[in-house]
């Protein structure tokens, strides 16, 4: 005489994300099922999500007239909806789909010459005012033929990058997506992003984790001074870190290190190789990503250091070095400017 709980149902789907799932609960004694279609992406603006929204319902209107959607599975295998989905998921407009009958068309141009014209029958059919068709199906019509999704401006841009660490380029993005956002432009209207919009935003940098460079040159013990020499002045860089075969950190070596060796052996014999493990600084300092940046800051003044390694688990993730505060406090300093 009562509902039933399915406690294992509503754990699984109510934490399992896929395309379609039933959401199933009980309140009051009262059972209540829904089922959700998560076709619909998000944004990156309300008039981008509407747009989709338009696209997908006119669709679904306007199929429901044609015999070769409505027995859709007499025209397509399984097989190739399958590998349409994979694909579209991993290259979005650039993927090419096997269709009705078995026939290869671009996405884009299946986008253009069938499917905007099946949506905007649908829509039409619905009731949708015609100017709204217009407005919101023109944004998919455009997106298409500029191919600029949200996901490939986020592409494009983070590839358009040329310096920073992987946290720096990742804030310019999200301080870019904002940015447009407020302009209520759609996406295929924007520019792309550039690292010059990160600014300073309070939390990006509370702990070493969020700007520590992750790019790292590192060599091991046996390599020769020489390499580690034209690197520093190949890649304008005071330390290279050295780690053992398991990517373990056991040393470092710095311009310091390298000019003190020479100071103290003025009779060397220049032809004579020399191996980082012979001037290497071993056991260093280091710290953790989850460091706060006031403490690393303290620590490197305190000990006189350049740098510190960041170390997970003892493995080698990164480094931070006197450049990286002098960019956050510059960042901070034309936030400071720019609110005056």
């Amino acid at each position: 005489g009562e509902a039933p709980k399915l406690k294992a149902l509503q754990l699984h789907n109510g934490t399992v994300y896929r395309w379609n799932r039933a959401c199933y609960g009980v309140f009051e004694g009262k059972s209540h099922l829904r089922i959700e279609n998560r076709i619909i992406p998000s944004g990156p603006t309300p008039l981008d999500e509407v747009a989709n929204a338009a696209l997908w319902f006119g669709l679904v209107a306007g199929m429901g007239d044609d015999e070769r959607y409505i027995n859709i599975k007499n025209e397509m295998r399984f097989d190739d909806v399958r590998s349409n989905f994979y694909e579209c998921a991993r290259l979005g407009l650039q993927t090419e789909l096997r269709w009705l009958d078995g026939k290869k068309i671009p996405t884009a141009e299946l986008i253009l010459t069938e499917l905007l014209p099946i949506a905007r029958k649908g829509l039409a059919k619905a009731g949708i005012h015609p100017e709204d068709i217009d407005r919101y199906l023109g944004v998919i019509e455009q997106r298409t033929q500029t191919r600029q999704t949200g996901a490939q401006w986020m592409l494009d841009s983070y590839e358009g990058f040329t310096e920073g660490t992987r946290a720096e380029k990742m804030a310019a993005l999200v301080q870019a997506t904002i940015n447009r956002e407020k302009t209520g432009k759609p996406v295929h209207e924007w520019t792309l992003a550039s690292m010059d919009e990160i600014g300073f935003i309070e939390g990006n940098f509370e702990v070493v984790e969020q700007f520590m460079t992750t790019d790292l040159f590192t060599i091991q013990e046996d390599e020769l001074i020489d390499l580690v020499a034209t690197m520093m002045v190949w890649k304008k860089i005071r330390t290279v870190l050295v780690e053992d075969r398991d990517h373990k950190l056991i040393g470092l070596v710095s311009q310091r290190n390298i000019i003190k060796y020479i100071v103290n052996n003025p009779n060397r014999d220049i032809k004579s190789p020399i191996a980082v493990r012979d001037i290497m600084t071993t056991n260093p300092i280091y710290v953790t990503p989850e460091t706060s940046s006031l403490e690393a800051i303290r620590i490197m003044k305190e000990k006189h250091l350049s740098s510190l390694p960041v170390v997970r688990n003892g493995a080698l993730v990164g480094i931070v070095q006197e450049v990286d505060f002098m960019k956050i406090a510059a960042g901070y300093l034309e936030s400071l400017e720019n609110s005056a």
